[in-house]
């Protein structure tokens, strides 16, 4: 029985073989790994073009929320603007 199952899986195998061959063996992996390889650079390039404009337009807020600063490195005048502060009552001293 064993001898049996042992013919088959070796006639498995041969079939296998031959049909990894006639559908085209390396050489169709060999194309296929190309293509992908092409398209994964794509996809880099792609991706490296989109960071790059992303710096870009964040510079751009950057800059319209903080305001152009001078040659000193101060904010140009009202550029920043500050809160109302409220002024604390005067407290009452104690009595004895």
């Amino acid at each position: 029985m064993e001898v049996l199952a042992l013919i088959i899986s070796i006639i498995a195998l041969i079939i296998a073989i031959s049909a990894y061959f006639k559908v085209g063996g390396r050489a169709d992996l060999r194309k296929q790994t190309e293509a992908l390889t092409s398209v994964g650079e794509t996809i880099v390039k792609a991706t490296d073009s989109l960071r790059d404009k992303t710096a870009d337009i964040l510079d751009r807020m950057e800059g319209a929320i903080r305001g152009a600063e001078d040659e000193k490195g101060a904010p140009k005048t009202g550029a920043k603007r500050r809160a109302p502060t409220r002024k604390q009552a005067p407290r009452a001293e104690k009595r004895e």
